[in-house]
Order: structure tokens, then sequence, then C-alpha cells
């Protein structure tokens, strides 16, 4: 099974990856808790849906 969107392809909009885990768990919590996603992907997984919004560049990292 190939995983999109990949390390590699996340990595380009953080600094390192523990910016990377932090932002993405950030993210699916917000989603699990109620907030509507940003990308149109159909996944069932919070955190497949908050790394496709971080490699569309739906979601910034600060």
């Amino acid at each position: 099974m190939i995983v999109k969107p990949t390390v590699g392809q996340l990595l380009n909009h953080a600094q390192n990856r523990y910016e990377l885990v932090i932002a993405t768990a950030r993210r699916a919590r917000q989603i699990t808790a109620g907030d509507g996603t940003k990308t149109k992907a159909k996944e069932d997984s919070p955190v497949t849906l908050a790394a496709n919004e971080i490699a569309e560049g739906k979601v910034t990292i600060c």
C-alpha cells in the first residue's frame, strides 16, 4: 500500500519532522472535534485528512 502524501512531500511544508508531527496531530484533533475539513480527499482517518490538508497548503505550519 502506498501512502500519499509521503513524509518527504510533507516536509516541504515544515522545518523538521517534529514540527510536522505536532502540526498534523493538532489538525487531526481539530477534525475529530468537528472542525470541517479543508480537502476534498475522501478518507476516514483524521490523521490522513490532516496530512492531505498540509500537503495541499490549506493548513500552514507556524
